[in-house]
């Protein structure tokens, strides 16, 4: 199997033209169900990107349904179009309007307070972000919403920063600054927000690691990318 990919311009975000690219090979049948796609190493080399962007990339496929990925055994193509993870069925448009407004207003200052997280953390600050980590990981595996849990996760974020200022704006919102907190139960779909939250989950750790091994850079883009996506898809429902 031979496949082309045109290498990245610095410009715009980076794994979201890998990730554009990566999705018109599957969905024209250029990788077809069943095969797996090359290694990470191999990626980043035929993107000319590292790690990090490879990983969001994929982590956004894996959001489609597009594809999975196994330890040692590599990221495999499950079917030709997308099927995306969504955490509700119907959201009411006011809803959906002030979600999309504070995710907007988050997209400003939280890919900054992570990168000051990623410059300014200390040992306290790194035990609490893996506290918090694990703990929305025991709740998503425990079905829960995980909303208080996602929550603390990022408020642990902004006291890394060391600036209150961050811890302030969390503070103000406390768990209504987490989309899902504003969902009626009765219309969130199970299966759908379970896959919803795996990706969650994933999106986290990545931005946890990056935080911790002091990659500024990395921070803030795992930031953007896991909020930006968040966007892109709540805005969806503005169509419905």
């Amino acid at each position: 199997m031979h496949l082309s990919f045109h290498k990245i311009a610095k410009q715009g975000s980076l794994s979201v033209h890998v990730a554009d690219q990566l999705e018109a090979l599957i969905t024209q049948g250029k990788v077809s169900v069943g095969e797996k796609l090359p290694t990470e190493n191999s990626l980043c080399d035929s993107f000319g990107v590292s790690r990090t962007v490879i990983r969001e990339a994929i982590t956004h496929l894996k959001s489609l349904g597009l594809v999975a990925t196994r330890r040692g055994v590599g990221t495999t193509v499950l079917r030709s179009s997308s099927l995306e993870a969504r955490p509700a069925e119907r959201i009411n448009p006011t809803t959906v309007e002030d979600i999309l407004h504070l995710l907007e207003l988050r997209l400003t200052l939280e890919p900054a307070a992570a990168e000051l997280a990623a410059l300014r953390h200390d040992d306290e600050d790194r035990q609490r972000l893996e506290t918090q980590h694990l703990a929305f990981s025991n709740a998503f595996a425990q079905k829960s919403q995980a909303r208080e849990e996602d929550y603390l996760f990022h408020f642990a974020i902004a006291t890394a920063t060391k600036n209150p200022f961050f811890q302030s704006f969390y503070k103000q919102w406390s768990q209504s600054v987490i989309p899902r907190a504003k969902l009626l139960s009765t219309d969130i779909n199970p299966i759908s927000s379970e896959r919803y939250l795996e990706r969650v989950q994933e999106e986290h750790s990545y931005i946890i690691e990056a935080i911790l091994s002091r990659d500024a850079q990395a921070a803030r883009e795992t930031m953007f990318q896991h909020l930006n996506r968040a966007r892109n898809m709540y805005a969806k429902y503005r169509d419905q």
